[in-house]
C-alpha cells in the first residue's frame, strides 16, 4: 500500500506563491510608466514607449545584456572603412539608453541622473568620435 501524505491542518492554495497568472507582464510595464502629474509629452513619451517595454519584459534578462554588450564591443572594434558601422552601432546603443533614460527620469534620484546621463554622453562621444575617424 502506498502512504497518504500527511495533511497539516492548513487550507491549501490553488496556486503556489510564486506563480502568476498569464496577465501578470500587462500590469507591470503600465505601473512603472505612471508619473502623478506628468505633462503632454512624457504621457505621449509614456504611450509610444509601453509597446516596446512589452517587447522587452518577454525577452530574458541574460539576453539583454550579451546583445547589449554585443552592440558595444562590435562598435568599439570596427575601424578602418568599417569605422561608419562602428558609429552607427554606438549611436544606436547611445539613444536606446537616452530612451531608457528618459522613461526612468521621474524615479531616478539625483546621482542616478547624473550617472545615467553620463553613460548616454560618453557613447555618443564615442559614436562621434568614431565617426570622424579618430578611433
Amino acid at each position: 500500500m502506498a502512504k497518504e501524505p500527511k495533511k497539516s491542518g492548513k487550507p491549501q492554495a490553488s496556486k503556489p506563491s510564486g506563480v502568476r497568472g498569464p496577465g501578470h507582464m500587462r500590469s507591470a510595464p503600465t505601473r512603472a510608466l505612471e508619473t502623478p502629474g506628468e505633462s503632454g509629452f512624457r504621457r505621449r513619451l509614456n504611450k509610444v514607449s509601453l509597446p516596446f517595454i512589452f517587447i522587452l519584459t518577454r525577452f530574458p534578462r541574460w539576453l539583454l545584456i550579451i546583445g547589449l554588450g554585443a552592440i558595444l564591443l562590435l562598435g568599439l572594434i570596427q575601424t578602418g572603412s568599417l569605422a561608419w558601422l562602428g558609429a552607427l552601432l554606438l549611436g544606436l546603443l547611445a539613444l536606446f539608453f537616452a530612451w531608457l533614460t528618459a522613461l526612468s527620469w521621474p524615479r531616478l534620484g539625483g546621482s542616478g541622473k547624473v550617472m545615467r546621463s553620463l553613460i548616454v554622453v560618453i557613447l555618443a562621444g564615442f559614436a562621434v568620435f568614431k565617426a570622424m575617424g579618430r578611433m
